[in-house]
């Protein structure tokens, strides 16, 4: 063999080398590459994942911060209610006791008295929002009465109509916190 034939075979081996190495770094390159998009598609997942849960979470908060918000409004609005609700038996009470008819002086005194401790209350009511119902002779409205009895429709109690009123009903701004007792014409 000759040294030319030598040197040929000898370039031959190395191109040859060379390619396959080529072959294999391109091979493990195509795998790194497939790898790394496997990675980056993971990534993208998880980072859209996580964005979701925090627009979710956002959301969450905003609604909790407005409902948050309602609740402290309607808490204000009918702050009385409890105290309005249990004044009401004393002006029952004290409307009864103006019902009845004082025969003395010293009973026309004390008559006096109460009446004017209930227009005192019923102020103080009236300043806080807390009005009666008016329920005499309106249309029957379950939502504001509470019909106690019916009685027989006339001419001047047509039918669905309050007739008489057994005890007052009160509202606080829109709330009815206590219906009145009525009696209903059928």
């Amino acid at each position: 063999m000759t040294l030319a034939t030598e040197k040929d075979n000898a370039s031959t081996d190395a191109k040859a080398q060379v390619e396959k190495l080529n072959r294999e770094n391109l091979h493990e390159l195509s795998q790194d590459e497939n790898e790394a998009a496997a990675d980056e598609q993971d990534l993208q997942k998880k980072l859209d994942d996580t964005e979701d849960q925090y627009l979710r979470a956002a959301a969450e908060i905003k609604n909790m911060n407005a409902r948050f918000k309602r609740e402290q409004e309607q808490t204000a609005k009918y702050s009385g209610q409890k105290l309005a609700t249990a004044i009401l038996p004393v002006a029952d009470n004290l409307e009864r006791a103006l019902q009845t008819e004082p025969t003395d002086d010293s009973s026309k005194q004390l008559h006096k008295g109460v009446e004017m401790i209930y227009q005192h209350l019923v102020q103080a009511l009236k300043d806080n929002n807390v009005t009666a119902i008016d329920a005499a002779g309106v249309k029957f409205d379950p939502k504001i009465h509470q019909a106690v009895q019916t009685v027989p429709a006339d001419k001047d109690h047509p039918a669905d109509t309050v007739t008489q009123i057994l005890q007052k009903g009160y509202q606080l701004k829109d709330r009815v916190i206590r219906p009145a007792m009525v009696t209903v014409a059928q």
